[in-house]
């Protein structure tokens, strides 16, 4: 099982701005690979990358994608991004089995959901998903696909509030557990990949036996 420690930084201001914020994680030295094929039928591995930090406020991550094929159509709130060019970050922040999957296409649309399990997954609010922050180097137009290597990042601030099953006043001390995705369901070329190596028969994300461990110094 794969473990990050995860630093906090310390920014003149308490919310810094998400240019601010990509400038800093670029300089951090270590960036962790979501290349892990599990499922043999789809053995397409582009280049995904990712560093992750806190502040007081906020987790701070950001991705570094290069693919073959490119597609970002899902511009409303909750649509199925998974679908598009799709980067995601599964978080269980306590021992009583929820689980919130964050996922954001290459224009920066999100989906959040939580739950137990993939049956009983439910997607949140929109007007706690505003919270998240973030922001995509494609801009935020919708783009077909396009083939042909393409480089993109996404930045992205989450304040613990969006964890609303649970109570989480500071982020110092604590230990989550997490998995790292990226996907495309309906690029010409689909791809699965983890950071943490998952174990099922067909891909399948909703799997919190096989996150990781993120420990927040």
């Amino acid at each position: 099982m794969k473990t990050i420690k995860i630093n906090r930084l310390e920014f003149v201001s308490s919310f810094p701005g998400l240019d601010d914020i990509s400038d800093r994680l670029d300089r951090l030295n270590e960036k962790h690979a979501v290349d892990e094929i599990n499922w043999g039928d789809f053995k397409y591995r582009p280049d995904i990358k990712f560093t992750i930090d806190y502040t007081d406020n906020e987790i701070l991550l950001k991705y570094y994608i290069t693919e073959d094929y490119f597609k970002a159509e899902k511009t409303v709130t909750n649509q199925m991004v998974c679908e598009d060019s799709c980067v995601e970050i599964f978080v269980s922040p306590a021992d009583d089995g929820i689980y919130y999957n964050m996922e954001f296409n290459g224009i920066g649309t999100c989906l959040l959901g939580s739950g137990t399990s993939r049956v009983n997954s439910a997607k949140a609010d929109p007007g706690i998903i505003s919270n998240i922050r973030r922001k995509a180097s494609p801009g935020s137009d919708p783009i077909s696909e396009k083939k042909g290597r393409f480089s993109w990042t996404i930045t992205i601030a989450i304040p613990p509030s969006v964890f609303f099953h649970h109570k989480i006043k500071e982020l110092k001390g604590k230990t989550f557990r997490a998995n790292f995705y990226k996907c495309g369901d309906k690029l010409s070329v689909p791809h699965y990949l983890t950071w943490n190596p998952v174990v099922t028969s067909t891909p399948d994300f909703h799997q919190p036996d096989f996150f990781g461990i993120l420990k927040f110094q």
